[in-house]
């Protein structure tokens, strides 16, 4: 059966069968961490529906802010809860939620105010120590920070947090990076080596020891079995500011090569070519504990435990207001929660010069489209091309929009204006070919929809997607029905769990003639894909075939229930009077 479903890169979405995941960047992998003993539920959906009242009551303040969370609307959540916590002080549950409710909402001053008071209650709670920590260091009481980081509970991801916000509280208090690389020593083992040798790395930075801090960059590199794109950052931020110039191109092509997508290159060897020194990315203490939570945060994030990470990127963020980085992990977050507007406020706050700016105008126009905010989505990728004319990102995100609503000629035509702008096709660009592959096909351009088939199979052979569409289609088609059954039956191999490709084998099967093996795949296909009109109308008709006509008819019946399209609705109306003809 055919389907839509790619891979795409980071920054980019996932289009599979319909639904759209947001994909967040990459920064430092770190072990598992506990999620905070402090969370409930956050939420955050952009939902339309009647605005949330309160009583005056306590109980009404305290349903209303429950009711709001449920909701996704954190801003009046907050609200109602802190009044609540005004009329019953006391309460540990309703303090605990106001506290969690504050810092998902950035409200960091007001959360660390009442931080104490939840210590009280208990003892473990991570979160409460870290906002009382974060509202010191952004006070630039250091040493009551390092007196309370000392506090702060074991375990979880206090493990990471103690002896990296203790290394940059000892910075602040006046110790020398070599003394506060000591407080990192807990980390130097194994299994959190990389995390050692980054912040030991950006101390020595910090300290002007520009040898010694390159050597432990490439230490973390190499433990990470990869740069990834906060360390090319970093570590190429270091070369430029200290005129080492081969050596910044050198870091800055070899992370294009990897990953051809990321905007990090082209921002750096922009400032390469212009003679351009940027300031330090770490430029006070503050700053460093502020890369510290966002480490965890972004490792936490990629394990989905997206509340954790949603609270220590807020108090990232109050620590350092304007790290861009720090926005498009929150925005990503929030995304994965489904609020698309709110992400949007933040992704429009990311500063025209930040090597995010671009990708997260992207991403805007997305959350336009999946508002049902389309046209607005197209014009801003239509400004975004005008504005780089040698870029091809931001038509081919407008041909996915328009192929996602099954504007098929249209999006065709954009395609073609997508690789008009490629210079040179190469492997990445595989995922453009598929897609460009679809609507040509659907727009009845068999001939270009099939050459784009073959060549991203030139560039990607073993990618199940495009070996099941092109199988799928000689089938239909009834062409090369031999080596499309291989194509498929490899498909299958790469992903056997994937119902749409199982449909795939058992319909090339049913094409060749041999029914019998077509109603094994076939029945596999539905239990993989139970709620899928054209493979139940599929397995009928193997069904048929082998003599097992009440079968038939019973799955012919059941595609009436799962919503087919008009033309599905037609033929399974005419197989339910008729049966289908002889051979």
């Amino acid at each position: 059966m055919l389907t839509d479903m790619r891979i795409m890169p980071p920054l980019q979405k996932i289009v599979t069968a319909g639904r759209r995941w947001a994909v967040a960047g990459v920064l430092v992998m770190l072990p598992a961490a506990c999620a905070s003993g402090d969370l409930d539920q956050l939420g955050g959906g952009d939902k339309a529906g009647a605005a949330i009242t309160a009583g005056q009551s306590q109980s009404g303040q305290y349903l209303a802010g429950r009711h709001a969370q449920a909701e996704r609307d954190m801003k009046n959540a907050s609200r109602f809860l802190s009044r609540a916590l005004e009329m019953s002080p006391d309460a540990e549950n309703l303090l605990r939620r106001a506290f969690v409710v504050m810092v998902a909402e950035g409200r960091i001053d007001e959360a660390a105010k009442l931080a104490p008071r939840v210590l009280a209650k208990n003892p473990a709670a991570p979160i409460a120590g870290l906002a009382i920590v974060t509202a010191d260091i952004a006070a630039d009481h250091y040493e009551q920070a390092a007196k309370n980081i000392d506090a702060l509970p074991e375990g979880g991801i206090n493990t990471y947090l103690k002896p990296l916000l203790g290394a940059w509280a000892a910075l602040g208090q006046g110790k020398t990076p070599e003394q506060a690389v000591d407080h990192l020593s807990v980390l130097s083992k194994d299994s959190t080596q990389a995390l050692y040798f980054l912040h030991s790395a950006i101390l020595q930075d910090f300290g002007g020891n520009r040898e010694k801090a390159e050597q432990l960059y490439l230490k973390a590199i190499q433990k990470q079995g990869g740069a990834s794109l906060r360390v090319v950052q970093l570590l190429g931020n270091l070369y430029e500011r200290g005129g080492e110039k081969e050596k910044a191109t050198r870091l800055y092509t070899d992370h294009a090569l990897a990953s051809p997508r990321s905007p990090l290159a082209s921002h750096g060897l922009k400032r390469l070519q212009q003679g351009t020194v940027p300031g330090p990315i770490i430029g006070s203490a503050g700053d460093g504990a502020a890369e510290a939570l966002l480490d965890i945060a972004t490792s936490l994030s990629q394990q989905n435990a997206h509340e954790t990470a949603l609270l220590l990127t807020r108090l990232t963020l109050h620590l350092k207001p304007d790290l861009s980085v720090a926005k498009v992990l929150l925005g990503n977050i929030l995304l994965a929660d489904n609020r698309l507007l709110e992400a949007n406020e933040l992704f429009q706050s990311v500063p025209p010069t930040s090597p995010y700016a671009w990708p997260v105008r992207l991403r805007i126009a997305d959350n336009l489209d999946d508002l049902g905010r389309t046209d607005e989505a197209a014009d801003l990728l239509r400004a975004m091309a005008n504005e780089e004319p040698d870029s091809a990102d931001p038509l081919i995100r407008l041909g996915d929009i328009l192929r996602g609503h099954e504007r098929f000629t249209e999006a065709a035509a954009v395609y073609d204006e997508a690789v008009g702008r490629i210079q040179t096709l190469e492997k990445h660009h595989w995922s453009l070919l598929y897609a460009r592959g679809i609507t040509l096909e659907r727009s009845g351009q068999w001939a270009r929809a099939e050459k784009d088939f073959l060549k991203a199979l030139e560039f990607e052979p073993d990618q199940p997607f495009v070996l099941n569409y092109l199988g799928y289609s000689w089938v239909d088609n009834k062409m090369n029905l031999d080596r499309a059954t291989k194509m498929i039956r490899k498909a299958v191999e790469l992903r056997p769990n994937d119902g749409y490709i199982v449909d795939s084998l058992g319909w090339a099967y049913y094409r060749l003639g041999r029914f019998e093996e077509s109603v094994k795949e076939m029945e596999r296909a539905v239990e993989l894909q139970p709620e899928d009109a054209v493979i139940n109308d599929h397995l009928g008709d193997a069904l048929w075939r082998v003599g097992r006509n009440n079968e038939a008819y019973f799955q012919w019946s059941h595609v009436l229930t799962l919503n087919p399209d008009a033309d599905l609705l037609d033929q399974v109306t005419k197989k339910l009077r008729d049966g289908l003809p002889p051979l």
